[in-house]
């Protein structure tokens, strides 16, 4: 990258890209925003209220918006919600097609169909990361969008997902190595992320309860019913949840625990926790699905098939006992946001190039 770059940069409108973080994807953001800043480029991110000012937010506000009377009368009208951020993303998409001057580049770290359906329209290098399977919005914006658009995945797992569709860059997600340093290790276990049905936390439990380890729990909860009725009543001494945690204490915690269990029920995109872990210096203990074992090494975890509640168990036990430098090594090596934004700016790079030689 020979010189600073005006970056749009498009985050999802759910979530504010702030601590305490309620997903990977606002993690990553986040990493992805600063870094970029550190680096000289000058980003303003298109996020939700509430997101960090230190990061030129520009907030992408979801709320003025309300359909008319004679417009929720319609049968086929969508939620609420729904419509305020489609209201949202599509007062942005216009905003950048009228005035294309102001960015040198935009980055879509977003989840929603528009921006992707309107991107030729800001006659601007657009560049689209995919951090989920090929869900039905995004995908028939990516099928009828302009086919010289450029798509970056998260990794090979979700490349191979999307390629049915388009064909991206593997661009693999990256964790600050030098925030999340390594710990001792030699406590409990530690589930983390979003306490949702997709990412099994009871599946955790019951593969600590079966290796008779204690576990720790820690993330926000986004499905109470969830939480209520398959969490709550494996809580005992043993079996904590100990809350959503900023960043610094999420840090600490995972950097204490002997062994990170990482249990998805869906084909994980990528596995930001994971990663995450193992910058901390503690192996992980996973089902292998989605982008998961492109993480994970040998030398860095173990392995259990999709929903094998026994066998994670054993690979929770045989995990705890592998070497915490090998862990970090992996992640330094593989998995830092170093290299992923490295990555980032050679193909910001190989885009304006094509769009100066056009």
């Amino acid at each position: 990258m020979t010189a600073a770059l005006r970056i749009c940069l498009i985050a999802s409108s759910r979530f504010p890209i702030a601590e305490p973080f309620a997903g990977g994807l606002e993690a990553h953001t986040h990493s992805l925003a600063s870094e970029l800043m550190r680096r000289g480029h000058e980003v303003t991110l298109f996020a939700a209220p509430g997101s960090d000012p230190g990061l030129g937010v520009t907030e992408i506000d979801v709320e003025p918006f309300s359909s008319s009377p004679a417009a929720r009368a319609d049968v086929g009208a969508r939620p609420e919600q729904w419509m305020r951020e489609h209201h949202a993303y599509l007062k942005l998409m216009l905003d950048l097609s009228r005035n294309p001057g102001r960015y040198d580049i935009v980055h879509n770290n977003s989840l929603h169909h528009l921006p992707v359906a309107m991107a030729e329209a800001t006659g601007l290098p657009f560049v689209t990361t995919l951090h989920t399977p090929p869900v039905p919005w995004l995908e028939s914006a990516a099928m009828l969008a302009s086919p010289s658009l450029t798509y970056a995945s998260v990794s090979r797992h979700t490349a191979r997902a999307w390629s049915h569709v388009v064909d991206s860059t593997v661009i693999c997600n990256g964790v600050d190595t030098s925030r999340w340093m390594p710990g001792l290790g030699g406590g409990s276990a530690i589930w983390f992320g979003r306490v949702v049905p997709e990412k099994a936390p009871h599946l955790a439990i019951r593969a600590a309860h079966e290796a008779g380890v204690c576990i720790d729990l820690a993330g926000p909860i986004l499905d109470q019913s969830y939480f209520d009725a398959e969490i709550a009543p494996l809580l005992d001494d043993r079996t904590r949840y100990i809350g959503h945690l900023r960043h610094e204490q999420l840090m600490r915690a995972v950097g204490r625990a002997s062994v990170s269990v990482v249990t998805p029920d869906w084909d994980e995109p990528y596995g930001l926790v994971a990663a995450e872990s193992l910058a901390s210096g503690t192996p992980v203990a996973a089902f292998a699905r989605g982008g998961v074992p492109e993480i994970v090494d040998e030398r860095s975890g173990r392995l259990a098939a999709p929903g094998d509640v026994a066998g994670l168990g054993k690979a929770m036990i045989e995990a705890a006992q592998l070497s915490r430098e090998e862990a970090r090594h992996r992640a330094v090596t593989s998995c830092s946001l170093e290299r992923m934004v490295d990555d980032y700016e050679l193909l910001y790079d190989v885009m304006i190039e094509s769009e100066i030689a056009a």
